[in-house]
């Protein structure tokens, strides 16, 4: 049964985070932002090289503890090494409750709650809710949970099935990181930079993933996957993060809408390309965007414990032919 610890952790900890959702006390994401935070207050300076050595020094950290603790369950046998996969899944993923925010801003939107849909929008992006009217919110809602669905879903398991527990701790970190400081804003343009660099690299093949998932995924959520597939293909690239654009595009695709467009954020406005061919979101669409994260995750969990056996059966042929 322990042959395969690193896929029966993926499965047992993303069963948690469906079940529990995440961590309600003692978050080690929120306890990570809360020490990112204090080492960003005595190092930050607006400087490249400060801002290198601030992601350098707290990812580099906690990965050093996933491969101390990786070690360590791996002496302690099978059981234990699939336990810590199955505590540093739960405790990376954030899919359930990125689908039942966006569940709730449905539900504001439907009831044309603007106040409540405002305060919950900081929760799923960083744009100024005081700006938007409810297809803004709605827009806003769906692009984040597109892109999330990645960040928060499927970079995790992805790297937990290809380097197990260090994998996912290091990813998580970047991740949490590019949120914090990966921001084109004066004062992040330098000292976030490398931040938002390292969550580029990270995110190459996730996004990726995430793109082809959405493509399977669509046709569950009475959605298109030629569409999702062509919109990929033609508008991603367009985005101006490498990764973001794949999960939007797809997404847009998948649901027959267009996503993009006039974006504001608190530090100023950018203006984005277009994605998709359709009309705007509405409420409507944020409940089937919510469906498509739901599925997309869900294959992502299986490819991914398929990953892992795959890698963990290559490594013993390697071994026995040694």
């Amino acid at each position: 049964m322990w042959t395969h610890p690193r896929a029966i952790g993926l499965l047992v900890g993303y069963s948690l985070d469906r079940v529990f959702a995440d961590p309600r006390h003692w978050h080690p994401v929120a306890g990570f932002g809360t020490t990112a935070l204090r080492v960003e207050r005595a190092l930050y300076r607006d400087s490249k090289v400060f801002g290198v050595v601030h992601s350098l020094t707290l990812i580099g950290s906690v990965t050093a503890l996933g491969i101390g603790s990786s070690r360590v369950a791996t002496r302690l046998g099978g059981p234990a090494d699939a336990a810590l996969v199955a505590a540093a899944t739960w405790a990376a993923l954030g899919g359930t409750s990125l689908s039942r925010v966006g569940r709730q801003m449905a539900d504001h939107l439907d009831g044309d709650d603007l106040d409540s849909a405002r305060a919950l929008l900081p929760s799923l992006c960083g744009r100024d809710p005081d700006s938007l009217d409810s297809d803004g919110l709605a827009r806003a809602a769906l692009e984040s949970i597109a892109e999330n669905t990645s960040d928060a879903t499927v970079g995790v398991l992805v790297w937990g099935a290809l380097a197990g527990a260090p994998g996912i701790l290091a990813y998580r970190a970047s991740n949490t990181l590019d949120a914090m400081v990966g921001y084109r804003s004066p004062k992040y343009q330098r000292f976030g930079w490398a931040a938002a660099r390292i969550d580029d690299v990270l995110n190459l093949v996730p996004a990726r993933v995430t793109g082809l998932a959405t493509v399977l995924a669509a046709p569950l959520v009475q959605g298109s996957a030629g569409q999702a597939w062509k919109m990929w293909r033609r508008d991603a690239s367009q985005h101006p993060s490498p990764n973001a654009g794949v999960a939007e595009a797809a997404a847009a695709g998948a649901l027959g809408l267009q996503l993009g467009g006039r974006t504001q954020y608190r530090h100023g406005i950018e203006i984005r390309p277009t994605l998709g061919d359709g009309p705007a979101p509405t409420a409507r669409d944020l409940r089937r965007a919510v469906g498509l994260s739901t599925r997309v995750q869900e294959l992502s969990a299986v490819a991914s414990a398929i990953l892992a056996v795959a890698i963990c059966q290559t490594r013993v042929r390697r071994h026995r032919r040694a």
